[in-house]
């Protein structure tokens, strides 16, 4: 079994900035070479998040909403209260999404439907400069 390592880098605007990422992905299975394997995807941090969706501005407003319904930015959370750098919504926010993500690769690339797109999601209250691990195991 062969493994790659590869690292997206990236600066984000925060507020539940929605990034495509799946070029960059696309580009290092390519260059990993791997046929049939698996990626996987990670976030180091506790309030970004990596997904998939169809990238389009309809679904990227309607997920924006939905994930404002759910977490809502303006409540009271205890971390702001602990570290009063206002961004508990965003801690709770990137649990409930996840960090990782895993994808198959089949005949050399993601495993994605024709509307899907792997995505990163900032949900911090700050613009960041983000780092996503991209690691891919396989023949």
């Amino acid at each position: 079994m062969n493994s790659y390592h590869s690292e997206i880098h990236l600066r984000s605007h925060g507020f539940t900035d929605i990034i495509d990422i799946t070029g960059e992905v696309v580009r290092a299975v390519a260059e990993a070479g791997i046929n049939e394997g698996m990626i996987n995807i990670f976030v180091p941090g506790s309030t970004g998040s990596v997904t998939t969706m169809e990238y389009e501005y309809g679904v990227i407003e309607d997920l924006r909403s939905a994930i404002e319904r759910l977490i809502p930015s303006k409540m009271h959370y205890s971390h702001d209260r602990s570290w009063g750098d206002g961004n508990g919504f965003s801690h709770v926010r990137a649990a409930l999404m996840k960090p990782g993500l895993c994808i198959p690769v089949v005949a050399g690339m993601p495993t994605l439907g024709t509307w899907q797109q792997i995505v990163f999601i900032d949900f911090d209250n700050k613009p960041r400069n983000r780092k996503i691990i991209v690691q891919i195991l396989g023949e």
